[in-house]
């Protein structure tokens, strides 16, 4: 692939500026506690389905010291529709185990002492880094790896290397609102079938890598 130019990268910028001028997480939460929480809980489901349980959990487990010590089958009850309930509910009380025993009740900042915390990796390290410390950082799902590469940003498919390209090519200041825009991107426009293409604002400069559906361009 050749050398992304500045000027395209910008262009992208500036048109899901435009189009997404609220950038902020649709996960709901008050806290560092409960965002970690909730991104945790994210991983294989929707938003949407992680905000309808999150109040009844944070009410039960107010902070990882409680949730340290909840009780996994009333836990596993509660995130049953998430799915992968019973590894989601292992993983979380697993990591406020960690926060209480290694981090003193805080959930750390550092990108390795995040990662540390099972079920939170690097995509979800990030996310709780840019929301709650405004850090940089290139935050890859699903969403954000199909849009760049049909953006021609990058051929890669592995997260990490999508996000270490990506880091490479996003400036700094750049990097959060980029992410969340191109997130928001492809469930807006650029979804994995039939993409919206006709409507979509970046239309006349995306070259439409791998788009099965160009054709209703022609």
């Amino acid at each position: 692939m050749g050398s992304i130019s500045l000027e395209y990268l910008f262009s992208i910028q500036e048109r899901l500026e435009k189009e997404y001028p609220e950038r902020g997480s649709l996960l709901m939460y008050e806290n560092l506690y409960q965002l970690t929480v909730a991104v945790a809980l994210s991983a294989q489901t929707t938003d949407a389905g992680v905000n309808r349980v999150t109040p009844e959990l944070f009410q039960r487990w107010p902070n990882p010291k409680s949730l340290a010590s909840a009780d996994i089958k009333e836990l596993e009850n509660l995130i049953h529709p998430l799915g992968f309930f019973h590894q989601k509910a292992r993983n979380l009380i697993a990591a406020a185990e960690r926060v209480v025993d290694i981090y003193g009740g805080e959930i750390p900042r550092e990108m390795n002492q995040l990662t540390s915390l099972p079920g939170i990796g690097r995509k979800s390290a990030n996310v709780i880094r840019a929301h709650v410390w405004n850090l940089p950082g290139i935050i890859v799902d699903t969403h954000f790896g199909r849009v760049c590469r049909r953006l021609g940003l990058t051929l890669a498919e592995n997260p990490d290397k999508v996000e270490r390209e990506l880091s490479a090519l996003v400036p700094d200041e750049m990097q959060n609102d980029f992410s969340m825009m191109v997130n928001y991107h492809g469930r807006r426009y650029c979804m994995a079938k039939k993409p919206n293409c006709r409507g979509c604002p970046l239309n006349d400069i995306c070259p439409q890598v791998g788009v099965a559906f160009k054709k209703i361009l022609d």
